[in-house]
């Protein structure tokens, strides 16, 4: 299977998914019985803003890339959560172009872990985001 996508292209989209997954740290002050509920509103707006920046970012990343690989990626993710194996590729890639569901981008971004989904994908085809100097 030869990928349409460039595989670094790929490694930077998981890159960003992992930092729209990532927990986030609690960046409330110490003293926490001083707060009240305009400073707890505050902590909430930052936290908001950079989850809406990365998921942003990760919607342009995914809609830059041309409708055709924008169906791969589906099509990776698809067998990254187990829904096809790798023998099953043309399979997926079907599936993953049904035109009377929801966009690739939409179904994408809908995964809570799809990081790990195209990783995972990845991994099923002998391919790996290391040494592409974007993923550690």
């Amino acid at each position: 299977m030869d990928l349409e996508t460039p595989l670094d292209l790929i490694c930077r989209i998981i890159i960003r998914a992992r930092e729209l997954e990532a927990p986030k740290p609690n960046i409330a002050p110490d003293d926490v019985d001083d707060l009240d509920d305009s400073d707890e509103d505050e902590f909430d707006a930052l936290e908001s803003e950079t989850d809406e920046t990365v998921e942003d970012e990760l919607r342009t990343a995914i809609e830059d890339l041309a409708d055709d690989q924008q169906i791969e990626l589906l099509a990776l993710a698809m067998v990254g959560r187990g829904t096809y194996d790798a023998s099953e590729w043309e399979d997926a890639l079907e599936a993953a172009s049904d035109p009377s569901g929801e966009s690739p981008v939409d179904q994408l971004l809908d995964m809570p872990t799809l990081a790990e989904y195209l990783d995972a994908g990845l991994s099923a085809f002998d391919l790996s985001c290391e040494g592409t100097g974007q993923v550690d």
